[in-house]
């Protein structure tokens, strides 16, 4: 991200206190940078705790702050138990929390195995609302409020296909968001989403285009889009959008999902649309190999 397309006066975050999940890397990076650059206090959470420690250690040596790494498993709610009662513990309360963590590939659905599934769905699905309800009563029990912003997609209004894991659990964010920015909205919680079109993010090429290269991928999903002459988002622009749902001066937005993908998703409707006619068979099993080395590889920076 280029810290200084940022739109937002300097310090405009201090004082908050901010969980990002999956903030080790891709757009949970971007978003902890932004946070930091503005004063917030941001710890980041994840598998990987080697890939946390030196996305700390980068952030605070280009904008001191503080940003303190976490791992944790956010399938295993008495891991998140733990991790919440170690932030509160360091600091007090947390005054939002970013759910960002997820986990998705492209398949044919009738190719998926229940493993395949769950691997998507317990990260997004179980996991954010695991994180947002053990946080969410912790603000309610001692009267605190609270802001909760959280990642999906485009799909949960379009439908998602060779991506129905992803699309599935993003929809019950998107619905658990709707429905606790009312439950919860009296005790001075809210609640919103973010659906972004694409954005450049190494896992994200890696397991929803294998094969491809960032470029490659970037100009094939960049000439389709109706608004913006055929290019991806640029991290600033996500940033500055979760920076405007999560600092102080925007409390009446609430309930809401904010597409930012210049419009795409009006045009062509599940995102992958165009693989119904372009891949057969040999398509789809390299597809596979090259989803199944990136994991590989992914598995192999685990602390777990």
């Amino acid at each position: 991200m280029d810290a200084s397309q940022l739109m937002f006066k300097e310090g405009l975050m201090r004082g908050e206190r901010i969980l990002v999940t999956g903030g080790g890397s891709g757009l949970g990076k971007e978003m902890t940078e932004a946070f930091v650059k503005l004063g917030a206090d941001v710890y980041i959470c994840g598998r990987r705790g080697d890939v946390l420690k030196e996305t700390a250690d980068e952030i605070m040596g280009m904008h001191g702050g503080n940003v303190w790494p976490i791992p944790c498993d956010i399938r295993n709610a008495e891991a998140i138990h733990e991790m919440v009662d170690q932030i509160w513990a360091t600091g007090g309360a947390l005054t939002g929390l970013m759910n960002n963590a997820a986990g998705n590939f492209i398949s044919r659905t009738e190719d998926l195995t229940p493993k395949g599934f769950d691997a998507i769905s317990n990260i997004v699905f179980r996991g954010s609302f695991y994180v947002t309800h053990d946080i969410g009563k912790r603000w309610i029990a001692e009267g605190k409020k609270g802001n909760v912003c959280s990642i999906i997609v485009t799909w949960v209004w379009d439908g998602g296909p060779f991506t129905v894991p992803s699309a599935m659990s993003k929809a019950g964010i998107d619905v658990m968001t709707k429905s606790l920015a009312i439950e919860w909205g009296r005790y001075g919680i809210r609640l919103n989403t973010i659906a972004p079109g694409p954005f450049p993010t190494k896992g994200a090429w890696e397991r929803l285009s294998p094969g491809r290269d960032a470029a490659t991928a970037s100009a094939s999903v960049g000439v389709d889009n109706p608004s913006i002459h055929g290019r991806i988002g640029k991290m600033h622009e996500l940033c500055n959008l979760a920076v405007l749902l999560m600092a102080p001066g925007a409390e009446y937005i609430n309930g809401q999902t904010i597409a930012i993908d210049g419009g795409q998703h009006l045009l062509n409707e599940g995102g992958f649309y165009g693989l119904l006619s372009q891949w057969g068979d040999a398509e789809w099993e390299a597809a596979r190999e090259a989803i199944k080395g990136a994991n590989e590889k992914d598995r192999a920076k685990r602390t777990t």
